[in-house]
């Protein structure tokens, strides 16, 4: 293994001040996502189940402005793009927290149309400034400190949310995504570095959008519906088993394990495909349902372990995305794994909602797991025929020569 790569890493300053604006931007907006249910809830004296629609509005809503967001990256640069985030942004959450409950879900999918593109802006960065082979290193740094933002940014939204009143609450947290935003825009680094590779220019959707790229975005969505169920699943046996307070401790072991499975992925020298990572994860996850009814320690231990198997996962995604793609278009292909993760979110709620409704919490767990290997074997196949095109040339290459035949074989993630 090669953890002195993650000193390399730390040493570039462009790096090191991307991941920093990112902390500043991704903890208030997880924080942003809990305060606002309890804003409907608590304030506005509504249901959970409204309190769900308010984020279902968002999610889609993202998951709609993702791809088109990324492209205004590519085509005029990050503060052209970022700049009617800004000021859409402070204009509707200045307003949201004193609307009441119909009002707000409009204003809020509105503004999340307009959300600052943070993940593509980070990892075209991040791809940008570091040599090839500390792409899959830099990027799981990335995921890590994503991590420590969901675990720190919801904690604090609470803390907000319970000692201050909760439209106050959400204005700070929201005001705080844009205050991250304006630094980003001051800021403005370069997307790409200099050596990075922007001759194929404006191409189409359907020029870099091949087979291998669809099957990436098709595992990005495939791991949320995984990680939803867990989440949800987790929550649903420790509820059964009368230990709700060890809720808590027990997510954040499995968070744990995600984090340490990040670190060891992105020192290793050889990366497995992000299809055998989903092997991986989906294997451990059904293999929590295996755990003994009312055995908090081997379902700890068990829920630990698939964690692992989580940052890699989603890593490998975005590494085997990047790699499949040309650079001019990155912000755009960035866009639609955003899009896949959200989505994937999305679906798997009610979907493993069902599964706990007929059969407990070991089906949500089985379930989950069960769809990860279905959707895992065909990535498998074909990332080895991929592989096994490893002298075919690359998609930047196919696409500057406008040849789709050659497109549409590039490799997965070489």
């Amino acid at each position: 293994m090669g953890f002195a790569t993650y000193a390399e890493v730390l040493k570039n300053p462009v790096v090191r001040r991307i991941l920093l604006l990112g902390m500043f931007i991704r903890v208030p907006l997880w924080a942003a996502g809990v305060v606002i249910t309890l804003h409907v809830v608590t304030h506005l004296g509504r249901s959970y189940t409204e309190a769900g629609l308010v984020s279902t509005i968002v999610a889609v809503a993202l998951s709609v402005s993702s791809p088109w967001r990324g492209r205004r990256l590519d085509r005029v640069g990050l503060r052209a793009t970022v700049l009617p985030s800004i000021v859409i942004g402070a204009v509707a959450w200045s307003i949201a927290p004193w609307l009441s409950y119909w009002p707000l879900v409009v204003v809020a999918g509105v503004a999340s149309l307009f959300a600052v593109p943070s993940f593509s802006i980070i990892r075209q960065v991040l791809i940008g400034h570091v040599p090839d082979r500390q792409r899959t290193t830099v990027l799981s740094v990335d995921s890590v400190a994503t991590e420590l933002t969901f675990l720190v940014g919801p904690v604090l939204g609470v803390l907000a949310a319970t000692y201050l009143p909760t439209p106050v609450a959400l204005l700070i947290c929201q005001l705080s995504v844009v205050g991250g935003a304006i630094m980003l825009w001051i800021a403005n680094p370069p997307l790409n570095s200099q050596h990075s590779d922007l001759s194929a220019g404006k191409v189409s959707v359907r020029s870099w959008m091949t087979p291998s790229v669809v099957m990436v975005l098709v595992i990005a969505v495939t791991s949320t519906v995984i990680l939803t169920g867990e989440d949800l699943s987790t929550v649903a046996a420790l509820r059964d088993w009368d230990q709700t307070t060890a809720i808590g401790w027990t997510l954040a072991l499995w968070g744990a394990g995600s984090a340490i499975g990040g670190i060891v992925y992105g020192a290793l020298h050889r990366h497995p495909s992000a299809a055998a990572l989903l092997v991986g994860l989906a294997g451990t996850t059904a293999l929590v349902a295996l755990a003994p009814d009312g055995n908090l320690f081997w379902f700890a231990l068990l829920l630990t372990l698939s964690g692992v198997f989580c940052a890699p996962t989603i890593t490998a995604t975005v590494d085997d995305l990047s790699r499949s793609v040309p650079a001019s278009v990155r912000g755009e292909a960035m866009g639609w794994h955003g899009s896949a993760l959200t989505f994937g979110s999305a679906v798997g709620a009610p979907i493993i909602g069902l599964a706990l409704d007929h059969g407990g919490w070991s089906w949500g767990f089985a379930l989950a797991g069960l769809m990860g290997l279905v959707i895992a074997l065909p990535g498998l196949a074909l990332t080895r025929r991929g592989r096994a095109a490893a002298g075919a040339p690359t998609v930047e290459e196919a696409v500057a020569l406008g040849d789709a035949q050659q497109a549409t074989e590039a490799p997965l993630g070489i």
